[in-house]
């Protein structure tokens, strides 16, 4: 089986050698990284995972924790570059001196990309580290799409999208598979319509919105390091996301007054009081429209 393995990411290496700069080895595998921060196993409450709250500092090291174990089994499968976009809320949750491998580390809260800044053609992996369900989802700890005071439900063609859902686009328009998601359950069956054959890492069991069964820390990043291990093992497997294009967004917000503002923004269409669709050919363009209008009602979302 190892050797199986070693083969297969031989394979991988020579189909990516000609798009790789030159100033990079011929062997070198680029991971990127999207940590959020709800899905970390023993988060449950919104007092755990926002910066400035009485519990924050001690899960901020969970949630490192998780990442770290990621990049150690990505590690163990031959990558050895890294880029962590920090995700979540002010997307400076994570201590970079304290990241494995040397992994590059992007943070701050004005990004154009948001959860996805940094992505590129470059890499051959991207990872889903500590993300949840969406706001739509019958029971997910701490369940959100993007901003939950503005938004309640989201679906890309029809099926229900949570944030790994959406993130999805970006990587379809660069190319590069979704190759590990980890968080609870509700978040691995909303990836799988997106990002067939990616490996998920079910860290926790959601009972409701603010309740779960987790795994003990160090059990959740054992699974996260053998997950990320074998995604990487079977790399060959796993293609990038190809959503339906032209691709149809259908976003409900939670009152019309979010609605109506959304259709300040060229090519968003209201469908009902507090519903509107976006419909793109190209992914990108349709991922940056969702962030627009997200942005936008972020400044009369209650």
């Amino acid at each position: 089986m190892k050797l199986l393995a070693l083969e297969g990411l031989e394979c991988k290496l020579a189909r990516r050698q000609a798009d790789r700069p030159a100033s990079r080895r011929e062997d070198q595998l680029k991971i990127y990284i999207s940590s959020d921060m709800e899905g970390t196993a023993g988060v449950v409450d919104w007092s755990q995972c926002l910066p400035g709250e009485r519990d924050f500092e001690h899960y901020r090291r969970l949630l490192q924790s998780e990442v770290n174990a990621a990049i150690d089994g990505a590690m163990l499968a031959g990558a050895d570059d890294f880029l962590v976009n920090d995700s979540h809320s002010s997307m400076q949750n994570l201590l970079p001196d304290q990241l494995h491998g040397r992994a590059g580390y992007l943070s701050g809260r004005h990004k154009p990309l948001y959860m996805m800044q940094g992505l590129d053609e470059t890499f051959d992996a991207a990872f889903f580290v500590s993300y949840h369900g969406s706001m739509g989802s019958p029971a997910s700890t701490l369940s959100h799409t993007y901003n939950p005071r503005a938004v309640a439900e989201v679906t890309v063609n029809g099926v229900v999208a949570g944030e790994s859902g959406i993130n999805a686009l970006v990587a379809q328009a660069y190319g590069v598979p979704v190759a590990l998601v980890t968080g609870d359950r509700t978040t691995a069956q909303e990836v799988a319509p997106f990002c067939p054959g990616a490996e998920t890492v079910v860290v926790k069991e959601s009972v409701t919105r603010f309740a779960a069964a987790s795994l003990h820390p160090e059990a959740a990043c054992e699974l996260i390091r053998d997950g990320a291990r074998a995604a990487i093992n079977r790399l060959d497997s796993i293609r990038a996301p190809s959503i339906s294009m032209p691709a149809t967004m259908r976003v409900r917000f939670r009152n019309a007054d979010l609605a109506e503002m959304a259709t300040w923004l060229r090519g968003v269409e209201r469908v009902d009081a507090t519903a509107v669709t976006l419909t793109d050919d190209d992914p990108l363009r349709l991922y940056r429209t969702f962030v627009t209008s997200v942005a936008l009602t972020r400044t009369v979302a209650e």
